[in-house]
């Protein structure tokens, strides 16, 4: 026993004024930590379904999206109008009383009404029930590109919270092994080197739990920027992990994906516009109806008619030749955006539906594996307390558990994070 407690004078003070400074550095980190995790605990309450409601309900596509339901409203209702102009009234009036002053008079009114061109109408309305849909499958179409920054932000906590729970619990197994290394120190049992190793390990242990708390910090500050909301209460521990469903069958026709819905209904408006354009060769024509009063002189009577004509305008030409080709344009770049679109989607489902099904089996590797890591961990510390494994040994056993753990705790995140990338890649906004 006096074999092993020996160490040489030189070799103690420079070990114990090095675990000194140490220790006083790690206390301070402890500290830190300690204010950190006041900082991030936060009463539970906001769930993944909820963060992304938070975060769609502050985006300027929403609150345009009353103006733009009203604006194709109304759009509809023109399109069903008589007329494809607002009627006109006409009012004249002719004397001769700056000049001679005979009592020439002369009074005309009448209505300019604008005549739909042939087709026009038909293919208005069409064009105006396309940009209605339009509207809705734009607003899904956001509401996806926002369900994707959310869900990014949010597994990123998730991941950050878990390290932090495996932090934490290293530390606390750290801080049992070198206050049973203290006992045992006192009773003779063991070196000071081994109560020098025990307390760099702690050290260790607190680094570890300070910086997942500062990530914990940065994650969750991430996810608050988008919710905007900082009154928001956030779940308060990785055990309340609540994955989303994974999708069923129906869900994986990509016909009816939002973004691809958006894509299709852009090309049908440009479709309807290069219609439209196509029967709009020439502005259109007015049908006149007036009625006139006059009288030749002052006593004469006066005189009634009434004068029924139609305005035909002369052909547009290079101006509606333009038109036409910007609108057809239009809507061959979109049918081939529309197609590569569907490929990208394609390829993401069939991505995330594969990262979910590797996750799975990661998941599964990494339980087994954590479970024994846990027993192993048994099995070694009791031959510690009894003397019959060293404190290497026993700080390597804790080691490779903790990995353990945090692992199994990682890839429980990850599965619940390609199940809602495969959600998202099929258009399913989060539960």
């Amino acid at each position: 026993m006096h074999r092993r407690n020996f160490i040489t004078h030189a070799r103690w003070r420079t070990t114990a004024s090095a675990t000194l400074a140490l220790a006083v550095a790690f206390t301070l980190s402890g500290a830190a930590a300690g204010a950190l995790a006041q900082t991030t605990a936060k009463p539970e309450g906001l769930t993944l379904s909820q963060a992304f409601e938070a975060a769609w309900a502050r985006q300027p596509e929403l609150a345009a999206l009353a103006a733009r339901r009203d604006a194709a409203r109304a759009q509809q209702q023109a399109a069903q109008s008589w007329t494809p102009e607002p009627v006109a009234v006409e009012v004249t009036g002719k004397t001769d009383r700056l000049n001679r002053n005979l009592g020439t008079r002369e009074y005309e009114a009448g209505l300019a009404i604008p005549l739909w061109l042939p087709g026009e109408r038909g293919r208005s309305q069409a064009l105006a029930e396309v940009e209605g849909r339009a509207v809705e499958s734009r607003t899904t179409a956001a509401q996806l590109r926002v369900a994707a920054a959310v869900r990014d932000a949010w597994w990123n906590w998730q991941r950050a919270r878990a390290d932090a729970a495996t932090a934490q619990g290293q530390l606390d197994n750290a801080q049992r092994i070198a206050a049973d290394v203290g006992k045992r120190l006192k009773a003779g049992d063991l070196a000071q080197a081994d109560q020098h190793q025990a307390d760099g390990a702690v050290a260790a242990a607190q680094a570890t739990v300070a910086q997942a708390q500062a990530a914990v910090i940065v994650a969750e500050q991430s996810l608050r920027t988008l919710v905007a909301s900082p009154g928001l209460a956030l779940t308060a521990g990785p055990a309340d992990l609540i994955a989303e469903q994974e999708p069923g069958a129906a869900a994986t026709d990509m016909d009816t994906h939002g973004e691809l819905l958006a894509l299709k209904d852009r090309a049908s408006v440009a479709e309807g516009v290069a219609a439209l354009a196509a029967t709009q060769s020439r502005a259109n024509p007015e049908l006149t109806i007036a009625t006139t009063r006059d009288r030749g002189a002052s006593g004469e009577t006066w005189q009634q008619s009434f004068t029924v004509g139609v305005r035909i305008p002369f052909g547009a030409g290079p101006r509606h030749d333009a038109r036409t080709a910007a609108a057809r344009a239009e809507t061959i770049e979109l049918q081939a955006q529309l197609n590569l679109e569907r490929a990208r989607l394609a390829g993401e489902r069939d991505s995330a539906k594969a990262r979910t099904e590797s996750a799975r089996l990661q998941l599964a590797a990494a339980e087994r594996r954590a479970q024994l890591a846990r027993e192993s961990r048994g099995f070694f510390d009791k031959s510690f307390r009894l003397g019959e494994t060293d404190l290497p040994t026993r700080l390597r056993i804790e080691a490779e558990a903790a990995e353990a753990d945090r692992q199994a705790a990682r890839s429980r995140i990850e599965l619940a994070a390609a199940i809602s990338a495969w959600r998202q890649a099929l258009g399913l906004l989060p539960q």
